[in-house]
C-alpha cells in the first residue's frame, strides 16, 4: 500500500527532471488515470536495478515520444505486489500528439498488465498527489480457495466473525493516531490521520473492506487488514484493536497482510464524487 499506499507520499520527489519550456510556449500537462497488476513489479516509483510501473510507463513513453525530459508523477506510492484500480499521474511532456493517441501508443508499448484507462489535458498546475483530497483502498479476502485469483485476494481458511470485524472497524474512523500501524521510522512525519470512512461488504466468497482517507501511512491500510482479520478470528479482541491507536505496539505489523488483495481504488480531487458502490474486482462464488 497508497507500499500499498501504502502509499508513501512524503518521501521526497518522484524522479525525473522536469521539462523545459518549448520555444512554441508552455509545455502541455497531462492527466493519467492508470490500473495496474502490481503482481511483477516492486511497486509504482521508479528504483534502481528492479522493474516498477513507473517504470515501464517512463520507457513507454520515451519510445513513444522519443523525448528524454519529461514528469511523470504519481498521486500514490504502491508497494511490491499492491495492484491499482485508478491510480492517478501527471505527465508534463512537449507533445503535439492528441491525448487519445497518445495514450493509444502508450499503451501499445507496455505490458498487458499496465493499461493507461485515460488521459485528459489539463491546466498546468494541476498535481497529481498535492491537488488529491482523498485517496481510497479496496481489500479482497476470499473465503476459499480460487485456483484463478490467488494473486489478487487473501484466502483466509479460519471463519471470520463479521460483527466482530465491524464493531473493530468503526474505531478506525476519524482523525486517528496510526504510529502501530507504520512502517515509517519514528518521528518521519505525523502519524495522525483522518479515516473518512471504513466500509465492509460481502460479494459472493470474498469480503470486501474499502478504507477511504486523506493519505495513508506506509503499510497502514495492510496492517488495518491484518488487525481486523485477527479480531474476525477471535485471535484480538475489539478492545485490543482500539487500543492499538493509544499506545504504539509491534502487534500490528507482525499482522500485516499480505500485498495481493490490495488495490488503490481511487484517487479523488476537488468536485469529485466518492468511489461509488463497494464491489469486488472479480466474481468468486
Amino acid at each position: 500500500m497508497l507500499s500499498d499506499l501504502d502509499v508513501r507520499h512524503d518521501r521526497g520527489d518522484q524522479h525525473l527532471p522536469r521539462a523545459r519550456p518549448e520555444a512554441r510556449g508552455i509545455v502541455p500537462r497531462f492527466k493519467l488515470t492508470i490500473e495496474y497488476a502490481g503482481t511483477r513489479y516492486s511497486g509504482w516509483q521508479i528504483q534502481a536495478n528492479a522493474r516498477t510501473v513507473q517504470g515501464e510507463i517512463d520507457h513507454a513513453i520515451r519510445e513513444v515520444t522519443r523525448r528524454r525530459e519529461f514528469e511523470l508523477y504519481g498521486a500514490g506510492r504502491t508497494d511490491a505486489g499492491v495492484h491499482a484500480l485508478a491510480q492517478v499521474a501527471h505527465l508534463e511532456l512537449y507533445t503535439d500528439l492528441p491525448p487519445a493517441v497518445l495514450r493509444s501508443r502508450i499503451n501499445d508499448a507496455l505490458a498487458a498488465d499496465i493499461h493507461i484507462r485515460q488521459i485528459e489535458k489539463v491546466p498546468h498546475r494541476f498535481h497529481a498527489r498535492h491537488d488529491a483530497v482523498s485517496r481510497s483502498y479496496l481489500y479482497q479476502i476470499a473465503r476459499r480457495k480460487t485456483a484463478f485469483f490467488k494473486p489478487y485476494v487473501w484466502w483466509i481458511k479460519e471463519p471470520l466473525d463479521l460483527a466482530r470485524v465491524r464493531d473493530a472497524a468503526a474505531a478506525f474512523v476519524g482523525m486517528k493516531n496510526f504510529a502501530s500501524f507504520t512502517a515509517d521510522e519514528p518521528g518521519e512525519k505525523s502519524t495522525r490521520v483522518l479515516i473518512e470512512g471504513l466500509e465492509l461488504a460481502e460479494d459472493g466468497a470474498l469480503l470486501l473492506l474499502r478504507i477511504q482517507g486523506s493519505h495513508f501511512l506506509w503499510r497502514m491500510v495492510r496492517r488495518i487488514v491484518g488487525v481486523l482479520a485477527a479480531v474476525g478470528r477471535g485471535d484480538l479482541t475489539v478492545g485490543q484493536a482500539a487500543g492499538f491507536l493509544d499506545e504504539r505496539s509491534g502487534i500490528p505489523a507482525a499482522l500485516t497482510a499480505p500485498a495481493s488483495g490490495l488495490f488503490l481504488e481511487r484517487v479523488m480531487y476537488a468536485g469529485d464524487s466518492g468511489p461509488g458502490p463497494l464491489r469486488g474486482v472479480f466474481r468468486v462464488e
